[in-house]
C-alpha cells in the first residue's frame, strides 16, 4: 500500500480526506511546523512517502489583509520548505497542492459587476484564465503554484494543482460565508454580513472529497496540470443569503457592510469542473439546494434545534 503524507489533516478538508484515503493508502500526518525547514525535512526523510497531499495553510482571506507576513510565511515559505524536503526523499514523492480560486483575483469583468452591470452569462474561470491575485492570501498561493512549476521544470517534481472554490458543509467552524449565514439565522433575528454584491460559486464537501480521491488514485492521468472544480453555479451573495433565509423560513433582518472594507475586494469568482470531468468522469453530484439542506441539518443538530 502506497504511503501518503497529509499536511493540514486537522482542518475541514483534511479530516474528511483522512477517512477517505485510509481506504487506499497508508496515511501519515505531518507533525512539524512547516516553517521549520530542518524539522520538516527530517520528518519527510523518515516517512519517505509516495505522495504528499498539501492542505496546510491559513485560509481566511479576509484576515490575510491584516496578517500579511504571517500568511506569506505559513503559506508560501512553508510550501517551499515542504517542496525542498520532498526533493531529498528517495521515493521522489508526488504532490497534490490545494491552491484557491482566489488566485484569479481581479478580472476585467470585476468593475462592471461592482457597478451592478452584470452580463447575461457570467464568465467561467479555468486553468487558461490569467491569474491576478488581489489579496495577500491569494498572492502567497499563486507564488506556491509558480514554485511548484519551477520545481517540476528543474527537478522533475510531479504535481497536481487544485484551485478550489468555496467548499461548505462544515460542522465546527462558522467563519466562512455559508456556515456564517446559517448559524446567524438559526440563532437570531439579525444577520450581520459584509458585501452583498460579489458572486461566488459553491461546492459541497462530499463532492470535494470525491474529487481529491479521484486525483490521488488516478494521479498519473491528472499529473502536471491545474484544475478548477466548479460547479458553475455562481450566485450573488445577497441572493445566496436570501436563498438560505427562505430554506430556514427566517424573517429577520440582514445588515450588510457590517465588516471592515477589504482593499481590492473581488466581485466575481466562478469556475467549471469540465477539464477534470473530461479526464476522469468526476463532476459535482450534490446540488446547491441539497447541499444547503444538509448543512442546515448539521447546524440544527449542533444547536439542538
Amino acid at each position: 500500500m502506497k504511503k501518503i503524507l497529509l499536511t493540514g489533516s486537522s482542518g475541514f478538508i483534511g479530516q474528511h480526506l483522512t477517512v477517505r484515503f485510509a481506504e487506499h493508502f497508508e496515511i501519515h500526518h505531518l507533525n512539524s511546523d512547516l516553517r521549520n525547514h530542518a524539522d520538516v525535512c527530517n520528518e519527510l526523510l523518515s516517512v519517505n512517502p509516495d505522495m504528499i497531499v498539501h492542505l496546510a495553510a491559513r485560509t481566511e482571506v479576509e484576515q490575510s489583509f491584516y496578517e500579511q507576513t504571517v500568511f506569506s510565511d505559513i503559506n508560501y515559505t512553508g510550501t517551499v520548505n515542504l517542496i525542498e524536503s520532498m526533493l531529498k526523499c528517495s521515493n521522489k514523492p508526488k504532490l497534490i497542492f490545494a491552491s484557491t480560486m482566489e488566485v484569479y483575483g481581479w478580472q476585467p469583468i470585476s468593475d462592471e459587476i461592482k457597478n451592478n452591470n452584470v452580463p447575461g452569462i457570467l464568465p467561467v474561470f479555468d486553468q487558461n484564465t490569467i491569474p491576478n491575485p488581489n489579496a495577500p492570501y491569494a498572492v502567497a498561493k499563486y507564488a506556491c503554484e509558480k514554485y511548484i512549476e519551477y520545481a517540476h521544470r528543474s527537478q522533475g517534481l510531479e504535481y497536481i494543482i487544485v484551485r478550489q472554490t468555496n467548499a461548505y458543509g462544515r460542522s465546527d467552524n462558522n467563519f466562512f460565508v455559508t456556515e456564517q449565514i446559517i448559524t446567524q439565522m438559526l440563532t437570531g433575528d439579525i444577520c450581520r454580513l459584509g458585501y452583498k454584491d460579489p458572486y461566488r460559486n459553491f461546492l459541497f464537501i462530499d463532492d470535494l472529497i470525491n474529487a481529491w480521491e479521484v486525483m490521488a488514485t488516478q494521479f498519473n492521468l491528472c499529473a502536471n496540470q491545474i484544475f478548477t472544480l466548479g460547479p458553475n453555479n455562481a450566485l450573488r451573495i445577497e441572493d445566496y443569503a436570501n436563498m438560505i433565509a427562505q430554506k430556514l423560513n427566517w424573517s429577520g433582518r440582514i445588515e450588510w457592510n457590517t465588516k471592515p472594507a477589504r482593499p481590492g475586494e473581488i466581485y466575481l469568482l466562478n469556475s467549471s469542473e469540465k477539464d477534470l470531468k473530461e479526464l476522469t468522469g468526476w463532476y459535482p453530484q450534490v446540488s446547491l439546494s441539497e447541499g444547503l439542506d444538509r448543512t442546515i441539518d448539521i447546524w440544527k443538530k449542533k444547536y439542538d434545534l
